[in-house]
């Protein structure tokens, strides 16, 4: 089920859906990884945005 855009507030922006395209690509643009890597973090790590920013950091630069 799609996420229904008239309904925003902050807790749709603290979250990365693994589901929606969109928003996968949107992170893969911001961390530079693949949209492979990102649904892996987001499998192993849950789909909190600051938490999947800080692993993607360090997997970029580790």
């Amino acid at each position: 089920m799609a996420d229904d855009k008239s309904k925003r507030d902050f807790r749709d922006r603290d979250r990365v859906s693994a589901n929606d395209d969109y928003e996968v690509e949107y992170f893969v643009q911001k961390v530079g990884l693949t949209s492979q890597q990102v649904r892996e973090l987001i499998r192993k790590h849950g789909n909190a945005r600051e938490t999947l920013e800080r692993v993607a950091k360090a997997l970029k630069s580790g």
